[in-house]
């Protein structure tokens, strides 16, 4: 829920707090004051579009912030991006729009993109202007709106739905690549078994290339090599038959721990054990020296055979990779890649009949979407019927149709559905459309040509109240919803907003006294000259936005009455229009708990029954 709103540098507005409650507020105002302004405030909240000609005119910048109830839907959105809720639970939502048109977004003390701030308003905030009326003729949102009232009896089935038809489409697309391009695929799969039999011939391991480059370096060296290791080897050993009187390190070191021996000294006999340590350590690298000359190979024909086979791993290097690693990657791709190229007719008819046992499974959850959608739709229009009843359209009814979305024969998407050809799309094989019956008699009609302005907003505020109990944003927004509308028709829009506040939030801008009389906290947008201009003419208008307390309310009222606040005429309609609505809200309230209590008895009485 919106707790509190401030507006700042908004069009006519400079600063601006609106304190909002549960239930139903009314925001009212003289045309020009600047209503209008809190709904693109509102909009701006929910990540809407930023336009720089909103930024008031000498302000660098407009602001909008919002505190928000935080529930588990939109805290979930702020765990997302790291941003934290207040000490009291709130999230605060800010958005800036500067005077040249660059935008931020703010959430919870964090910088993140608009696109948080719509995923936010997803959860939490339904705005509904004439712009949203225009949408609702648009069979998409008809549809989209249908499957928001069934819930998931709908969104569960469309779920599977859509992930059948996506494997579907794969297959679908894989077996016309398959036959469509079988002479292409055919010689991509002969490159490929021709590049693998080459591999397979040199049988190349891992790394070989590497170990060849340093065992030819060794066997081009072997003399240098060995003379290096057998000098360093008669330096430890005295193995040098040439010269049998040259000192030796471990002889040496021996004689040494000797005379550290005989000395008879205590401190020159602890260096013995280091010594020995000595001692030990360059009679092991003897050792290894050892080894070494036994490996060392200068076999001319083993350097060769080396050369050889270098020879033929670069032969694979030039075509395939830059190394044996790399060419032994290509060719697990390559065997990968060719399992797919198999145009044989076995494997093109265990393509087909794959794509035929998708097909016949999408086909099952297309109906029963569709069977899902024909169940809502007769409870959708029962409902926004009994609502246009109250409206003022007494005879009027509104029907919702599902009807099936044929396909060519050729077309991608067209599926065999219950004897028929219908078209796959992403959100099944059906259309919805919504149709008036205007009056008893008349022929339906689809939204665009049988209803008028004033009746379309009745449709849709028909429609929202009968899916209020489907709908799970806390807070819905109406602007000038009772446009074109008058009379009794007027009162009831009221009736039905205050009963739709019975489980939402609900916030309204409205022009129509009989509407705000129902309200539980009244806004007015109060418009004042900024000062002189040079010439003596006004300033520029400013506005802002208070809280009528009750005494005044009558005023306001009065004065949405054509103008009738200072005559007491005026004054007694309005608070006529008041008790009025207090009685329609007390009546609609006890007949809400009559119903409540009524249910919980039936139910318990069948819960006895079943005992």
């Amino acid at each position: 829920m919106l707790a509190e709103m401030r507006i700042q540098g908004l069009g006519v507005i400079d600063d601006a707090t609106l304190e909002l409650d549960p239930g139903l507020t009314v925001l009212t105002g003289e045309t020009g004051a600047g209503k209008t302004m809190v709904v693109t405030g509102l909009s701006l909240l929910g990540g809407g579009r930023a336009e720089a000609s909103r930024v008031a005119g000498g302000a660098r910048r407009a602001v909008v912030e919002g505190r928000f109830t935080a529930d588990p839907a939109a805290l979930a959105v702020a765990d997302e991006v790291g941003a934290d809720a207040d000490e009291d639970g709130t999230l605060i939502a800010v958005r800036t729009v500067s005077a040249d048109g660059r935008s931020r977004a703010h959430l919870g003390g964090r910088s993140v993109p608009v696109g948080v701030l719509s995923r936010l308003a997803e959860a939490t905030l339904a705005v509904h202007g004439q712009n949203d009326q225009l949408r609702l003729l648009r069979p998409a949102e008809q549809r989209a709106l249908l499957d928001r009232f069934a819930g998931d009896a709908v969104a569960g089935p469309l779920e599977r739905y859509r992930a059948v038809r996506a494997e579907w489409q794969r297959v679908t697309a894989e077996l016309a690549e398959r036959r469509d391009g079988a002479r292409r695929l055919a010689q991509e799969a002969d490159m490929l078994r021709h590049g693998l039999t080459e591999i397979e011939a040199v049988d190349p391991r891992p790394a070989e290339d590497v170990e060849l480059v340093d065992l030819a370096r060794r066997l081009a060296a072997a003399d240098d090599l060995r003379e290096a290791a057998t000098a360093a080897q008669a330096a430890l050993v005295g193995a040098d038959e040439l010269d049998p009187d040259a000192p030796a390190a471990l002889a040496l070191i021996g004689d040494a721990r000797h005379r550290l021996a005989a000395a008879g000294d205590p401190e020159l006999s602890g260096l013995d054990a280091r010594l020995g340590e000595a001692l030990a350590l360059l009679g092991d690298v003897g050792t290894e020296l050892t080894a070494y000359l036994d490996r060392l190979d200068a076999d001319p024909e083993r350097l060769a055979q080396v050369l050889a086979r270098q020879a033929e791993l670069k032969a694979l290097t030039r075509k395939y990779a830059a190394d044996i690693d790399g060419v032994l990657a290509w060719a697990a791709a390559a065997r990968e890649r060719l399992a797919g190229l198999d145009t044989s007719d076995e494997a093109l008819a265990a393509l087909a009949a794959r794509r035929d046992e998708l097909a016949a499974e999408l086909a099952r959850h297309a109906q029963v979407v569709t069977a899902a959608r024909t169940e809502a739709a007769a409870r959708l229009a029962e409902g926004a019927t009994a609502e246009l009843a109250g409206l003022a359209m007494r005879d009027a009814r509104l029907q919702v149709s599902v009807t099936p979305r044929e396909a060519g024969r050729d077309a991608p998407d067209a599926l065999q559905v219950g004897g028929a050809l219908l078209a796959a799309g992403t959100d099944g094989v059906d259309e919805v459309e919504l149709r008036l019956v205007a009056h008893a008699g008349a022929t339906p009609q689809p939204l665009h040509k049988g209803a008028s302005g004033g009746e379309l907003s009745r449709v849709m505020l028909a429609l929202e109240v009968a899916l209020a109990g489907a709908d799970p944003v806390p807070t819905m927004v109406f602007d000038e919803v009772d446009a074109g509308v008058g009379g009794r028709a007027a009162v009831e829009i009221g009736r039905r907003l205050a009963r739709l506040a019975a489980r939402h939030q609900v916030i309204v801008v409205t022009h129509l006294p009989q509407v705000a009389a129902y309200a539980d906290r009244h806004l007015v947008v109060d418009k004042s000259s900024a000062g002189q201009n040079g010439a003596g003419g006004t300033g520029r208008v400013r506005s802002s936005v208070r809280t009528l307390p009750e005494a005044d309310r009558i005023v306001e009222l009065a004065r949405m009455l054509a103008g009738l606040e200072h005559t007491d005429t005026g004054r007694a309609h309005a608070e006529e229009l008041l008790a009025a609505a207090r009685a329609h809200r007390e009546a609609d309230r006890a007949a809400a708990a009559n119903g409540s209590v009524a249910g919980q008895k039936k139910r318990r009485k069948a819960s006895a029954a079943a005992g």
